[in-house]
């Protein structure tokens, strides 16, 4: 039997549809949530990702505040503007658009947000709370594509309680942050990170109750490598040439026949991506309801 989908567009339409209940409330209490971007340069990549942001703002009522700069833009420049979105009330998360241009340090910027405008939940005080946080509420923005995992694993009626979860990948975004959040009680999984380096790798994923494949390599993990009835969740995203040789499709990082052995698998597209984008929209409007709270 094929694996159940674990449908990351449908989900994502629910949260969209329960945080536009939450706007609605902090509006009628006289609290405008803002979502601001900042964009380098002109990546068609990238002007895409952040146009479908204001379009998820547009969906649930959250104002959104769009700054672009020339990709001729220095440092200076960009930590001016980052400086504004810190100061502006308008703005209650914002995002900086990557990649920066290579001359300017990705780390010194990111730096520079005010953690408490972290919409993406990645400035390193943030992920520095969230380490020191094992139990009770956490009042800091969380890594969005992390949150995004394991709400659409729970609202498919499934838990990481007790399960063995295998990573592969160690970038920020997923890897290195994903097994602060499965590790916390009342989420209480036990996490085995691993990387396009381990060597041996499917002795590891063959043990997994549960495989969050973020490597960005295309179809590293395939149907050798799963246990039956696991849960496999395809987050990585990488380009492969055509077989005709006429350009590039975009693959994931989980092979198709993967479906024949899991018991349940996100699809990519489809699975984990929208619902970081819906997460992402949670993460400002949780720090709106915080800031509204505090007066």
């Amino acid at each position: 039997m094929s694996a159940q989908i674990l449908d990351g567009r449908k989900t994502a339409q629910t949260i969209k549809a329960e945080l536009a209940e939450r706007v609605s409330a902090l509006v009628a209490r006289g609290h405008q949530p803002g979502l601001a971007t900042l964009l380098v340069g002109d990546d068609p990549g990238s002007r895409w990702y952040v146009a479908g942001k204001h379009r998820d703002c547009a969906e649930v009522g959250i104002a959104s505040i769009a700054r672009e700069l020339p990709g001729s833009a220095t440092q200076t420049d960009i930590l001016e503007v980052v400086s504004e979105l810190n100061a502006s009330p308008e703005v209650t998360g914002y995002i900086v658009q990557l990649p920066l241009p290579s001359a300017v340090s990705t780390e010194t910027v990111l730096e520079a947000i005010d953690p408490e405008k972290d919409a993406d939940g990645l400035h390193p005080m943030n992920l520095g709370r969230l380490v020191s946080r094992v139990s009770g509420d956490i009042t800091s923005p969380l890594p969005c594509t992390p949150r995004a995992v394991i709400e659409l694993v729970e609202r498919h009626g499934q838990t990481f309680e007790g399960k063995h979860v295998v990573v592969v990948g160690r970038g920020i975004t997923v890897g290195r942050s994903i097994g602060l959040l499965l590790t916390r009680r009342g989420v209480d999984a036990t996490v085995t990170l691993t990387h396009s380096r381990t060597p041996d790798l499917s002795p590891y994923l063959r043990q997994a109750d549960v495989i969050v494949a973020a490597a960005g390599s295309a179809h590293i993990v395939g149907p050798e490598d799963v246990k039956p009835g696991a849960i496999v969740l395809d987050v990585g995203v990488s380009r492969r040439e055509k077989p005709d040789g006429e350009g590039s499709l975009i693959v994931g990082d989980v092979d198709p026949a993967v479906a024949e052995v899991a018991s349940w698998v996100s699809p990519n597209p489809g699975g984990v991506g929208p619902m970081t984008r819906a997460l992402l929209l949670a993460n400002v409007v949780d720090m709106a309801e915080r800031q509204h709270s505090r007066g």
